[in-house]
């Protein structure tokens, strides 16, 4: 079964030349090929792989994603061992569910940024409300901004560059003039605050350097306290991540009504957010309500204008 093993570091060294991180696969599939050799199996089989699968005290949804983890897997092992056994897909049922997301009105942004305003000591505010503005009017990932290096915020030109991103991808946002003024106000304040600061970071935490993803996230749940942004009973309460769907929601929203063709710019938002396929980011459709009736009442014109 040494062969299993090889052939799974080689798969995995593939999708990741294309951009995949495969933080699961990386720890499942090995666990995958020393189960199938203590079974004294030589190939995959449909039963073996749907037995393993369901060896899990996880909900139905992760058994069914272990499944799907391993039918990538086997479909390329189908092209070196044509005896390989691909699983059907809807062996396993219970597939993950996205979570509803929270989308922010204008008015919660408000009251989140002149909270985080009166943060102490200042830098620390500083920090918190710069981060979160950007979330905002970017819709980046929270893991990308605090990444963020001095190069890669180009005031002149209005530009930021978010580099190596979650396929391994880079790309760059052009910002509306007022974030970049904002992205200006904090760098001197920052550089006055602390003005012995050698590294390479853009943000700073109050102990001069990187912020940490999860300092900014506790720190987000006091602000959100703060605010007073509570959710309904039995749903998640909103996360920094949520800046991301309602920045895509907005922009999918300002779009239906312009009359803009969406489907045609679908490309664009995928590119500016960092999806790896424009799918991603069609889920964004479902994220409200209001963007259905949109799209419903421009599905309805077109029906119309078509008889």
């Amino acid at each position: 079964m040494t062969g299993l093993h090889e052939a799974v570091d080689d798969y995995l060294t593939i999708r990741r030349a294309l951009g995949f991180k495969l933080v699961e696969h990386q720890r499942l599939l090995p666990q995958f090929a020393a189960f199938l050799e203590h079974a004294g199996a030589d190939t995959i089989t449909t039963e073996l792989a749907v037995e393993w699968a369901s060896r899990t005290r996880g909900a139905e949804s992760w058994k069914a994603q272990r499944l799907s983890i391993v039918r990538g897997f086997a479909k390329y092992m189908r092209t070196i061992n044509p005896k390989t056994e691909i699983p059907p897909e809807g062996i396993l049922c219970g597939q993950p569910q996205r979570s509803i997301p929270y989308l922010f009105s204008d008015h919660e942004v408000t009251r989140l940024l002149a909270a985080a305003g009166t943060m102490s000591p200042p830098l620390r505010a500083a920090t918190f409300t710069t981060i979160l503005g950007l979330l905002a009017v970017t819709g980046m990932r929270i893991g990308e901004a605090v990444a963020l290096d001095r190069d890669d915020v180009d005031l002149d030109a209005g530009v930021v560059t978010v580099r190596n991103t979650k396929f391994g991808k880079s790309r760059q946002l052009p910002l509306h003039p007022s974030s970049t003024q904002a992205l200006a106000n904090y760098a001197r304040v920052r550089d006055a605050l602390c003005p012995t600061s050698s590294g390479e970071s853009f943000f700073l935490s109050c102990h001069r350097s990187r912020p940490d993803k999860s300092t900014i996230q506790e720190g987000f749940r006091e602000l959100r306290a703060a605010a007073q942004i509570s959710t309904a009973p039995g749903v998640s309460a909103a996360t920094l991540h949520d800046f991301r769907h309602t920045f895509a929601v907005n922009t999918l929203r300002d779009w239906h009504r312009d009359g803009s063709d969406v489907q045609a710019k679908m490309l664009w938002l995928a590119t500016y957010l960092g999806h790896a396929k424009p799918s991603s980011s069609f889920w964004y459709l479902t994220g409200a309500p209001e963007l259905l009736a949109l799209a419903a009442a421009r599905l309805e014109t077109t029906m119309e204008d078509m008889t």
